[in-house]
């Protein structure tokens, strides 16, 4: 998951289209849906942190996009 900040970072540093860091974030938040998920006892706070930026990218999307 670093990995992934880091690259999203370095596309924000390019200034990468919306749609290029979009993608991006959904896969780091996969990433971390993943994590979670093997973690056996993943804090509450961190699956509804995961479901609030689900939720803010997909509002986001449908504005960058539209």
């Amino acid at each position: 998951m670093l990995a992934r900040l880091e690259r999203i970072a370095t596309l924000e540093r390019q200034h990468a289209p919306p749609v290029a860091l979009i993608a991006e974030v959904r896969t780091l938040l996969d990433e971390a849906d993943a994590w979670a998920s093997a973690e056996r006892e993943a804090p509450d706070s961190v699956l509804e942190a995961l479901m609030r930026c689900r939720e803010l990218l997909e509002n986001e999307s449908r504005t960058l996009l539209a």
